[in-house]
């Protein structure tokens, strides 16, 4: 589980003062990218955490050495708690007492800040194509976190993905971290809106408290919501056949864009796949080979048809 994972490196942090992401893997049983990946959400998110380059290089607490988690400042805390919620409900044992044992260490006027925001954020660690690169923290991701824990309504500053820029009073209901972008979940005169925190321009608070929609879950709503991107982002669906060797191979070429099922009575394994549209899936698909064969959609099927046709005619010219 990510919390788990997450308050085990601030513990190990901690207690070490200086970790590489190989000691993380084999302390907590993960893949080193995992671990790198986890390091770099951190940091990204504002806790006290910074990485160094070079033959000594890994993580290390600001202030050198072995810095007192009790000492985080607001900002600091509520990352720390919104990175490992909204996992109460959910998380184990272990972690619950972690997270308890941080809450009691934090000073009085944090705590409540720090508990509303272990209810404000998902985390899908996966990014829209699982290529995660590291990015700088957004430019008002504090402010943005604040308005959220504090549940207070701000007049949100924005710029479209068309460019159009935009200002309109918001009712912050939540954060959403998909892989290293954040974004916000706002309820607004339109309805459920999300915003990219990279792309608002400013955040003014308005000082009236936020109004929830009946029965509104932020988990749930974030789901539905990546649900629609995704059908939005990759509307084809293909259905293959894989041989199994050629399985590790689709997933690091497609990302979280491919499925795998059960194996059929030939060992190949029926996979699904995403694409935006049929060329670029042929392109993509392409360069697999006779180790993946589609079975549909027929245009797909097609398409490669003609891919191969093509390749054979170019290159037996030069034989």
């Amino acid at each position: 589980m990510r919390a788990d994972r997450l308050v085990a490196i601030l513990l190990l942090l901690q207690a070490r003062g200086h970790v590489t992401a190989a000691e993380v893997a084999a302390e907590l049983e993960v893949s080193e990218r995992t671990a790198r990946r986890d390091l770099e959400a951190l940091g990204t998110a504002g806790l006290p955490i910074y990485s160094l380059q070079g033959r000594n290089g890994g993580w290390r607490l600001a202030g050198g050495g072995r810095t007192d988690l009790s000492g985080l400042t607001a900002g600091e805390a509520r990352a720390l708690f919104l990175l490992a919620g909204p996992s109460p409900a959910s998380a184990t044992p272990q972690v619950k007492a972690a997270l308890r044992k941080l809450l009691r260490a934090l000073p009085e006027p944090l705590r409540a800040g720090a508990q509303a925001a272990s209810a404000s954020m998902v985390v899908d660690p996966g990014g829209w194509d699982e290529r995660v690169r590291t990015r700088a923290a957004p430019r008002f991701l504090d402010a943005v976190q604040r308005a959220v824990v504090d549940g207070e309504q701000v007049t949100l500053g924005y710029v479209a993905r068309n460019r159009e820029r935009t200002t309109r009073v918001v009712h912050p209901l939540g954060l959403a971290a998909k892989g290293s972008i954040w974004y916000l979940v706002a309820d607004t005169d339109a309805g459920l809106r999300t915003f990219r925190v990279d792309r608002v321009t400013s955040v003014k608070p308005s000082g009236r408290p936020v109004v929830r929609p009946e029965g509104f879950e932020l988990a749930q709503a974030w789901q539905l919501i990546a649900d629609e991107i995704e059908q939005r982002r990759t509307p084809l669906r293909a259905r293959a056949w894989a041989q199994p060797d050629a399985v590790p191979v689709c997933r690091w070429i497609f990302g979280n864009r491919v499925r795998s099922g059960p194996a059929g009575v030939d060992g190949r394994v029926e996979i699904e796949l995403r694409g935006h549209h049929v060329d670029a899936l042929a392109g993509e698909i392409a360069g697999l080979g006779s180790a993946v064969e589609v079975v549909d959609p027929p245009e797909l099927r097609q398409r490669l048809a003609r891919v191969g046709a093509e390749l054979t005619a170019t290159y037996s010219r030069h034989r």
